[in-house]
């Protein structure tokens, strides 16, 4: 592999809802020997009910789904801690942030809000806009 390609909530909602945008991001990272992964919570925040299930669980077979270990939420917490953000409104984010911090590089998180991202990562990752 060579590297990783991280889908947050919108990159996750895109794939379920087969935006051409997401079509063209996961054709490349094939193309290029990249992982495609999500956090196990991303699909909680990801699920739409007007989505049938067979439809989400497609589009999640498509791609690598990594748990929220103790040592993603400890970094997590510490992502949260150095950025000056409460959990409550930002834990969703701070554990995609640990796990894109954590997979292999370089690494590329497809976002909605990529301020947010980049407030917890600062340069570590490159965040793209979706």
């Amino acid at each position: 592999m060579s590297g990783t390609l991280i889908l947050d909530c919108e990159g996750l909602s895109k794939l379920v809802r087969r935006s051409p945008e997401l079509t063209e991001w996961l054709a490349a990272a094939e193309a290029e020997d990249i992982r495609v992964v999500t956090s196990s919570v991303t699909l909680v925040e990801a699920r739409d009910p007007k989505v049938h299930q067979a439809r989400f669980d497609y589009a999640i077979s498509r791609v690598n789904v990594v748990p929220p270990t103790e040592a993603i939420a400890r970094h997590a917490s510490k992502l949260l801690a150095a950025a000056g953000l409460h959990g409550h409104k930002y834990a969703l984010d701070a554990i995609v942030a640990a796990t894109a911090l954590a997979s292999p590089a370089p690494v590329t998180t497809l976002t909605s809000d990529p301020e947010d991202l980049l407030s917890l990562c600062g340069h570590g990752i490159r965040v793209r806009k979706i």
